[in-house]
């Protein structure tokens, strides 16, 4: 097994066990992050439902660069975020780091979506 593949199947060993306890429900969705080496997604989730309330990333934010992999634009997506889920009434969320460790970018837009208002 190749270094990237064994990185990719440790992520989804990761990502299961944490998915097993969190679930996503209309009174408090689930922010999942998603992060690729240039660009950064977040979405606000309702898996009762199955449907997205909210979504931001960096290729659709405003004032960040086409390369959205730095720690400032994960910031801007997180605000983002966190001000599309206000407005369809979303104000506590379970957060969901997909698998990722819980630093750098994905920190970011952790911070960057309580300093929109999201409370975890």
């Amino acid at each position: 097994m190749d270094k990237t593949t064994a990185k990719t199947v440790r992520r989804a060993r990761r990502k299961r066990g944490m998915r097993k306890t969190m679930q996503g429900t209309p009174a408090r969705p689930r922010l999942s992050i998603f992060r690729s080496l240039q660009h950064i997604y977040a979405q606000v989730i309702d898996d009762l439902a199955g449907r997205t309330v909210a979504s931001a990333s960096s290729l659709d934010v405003d004032g960040v660069s086409r390369k959205g992999g730095n720690v400032d634009a994960a910031k801007k997506i997180g605000m983002a975020v966190a001000e599309r889920a206000k407005k369809a009434g979303v104000t506590a969320v379970v957060f969901d780091r997909n698998g990722f460790r819980y630093h750098g970018r994905v920190k970011a837009v952790a911070d960057g979506a309580r300093e929109g208002g999201l409370q975890f």
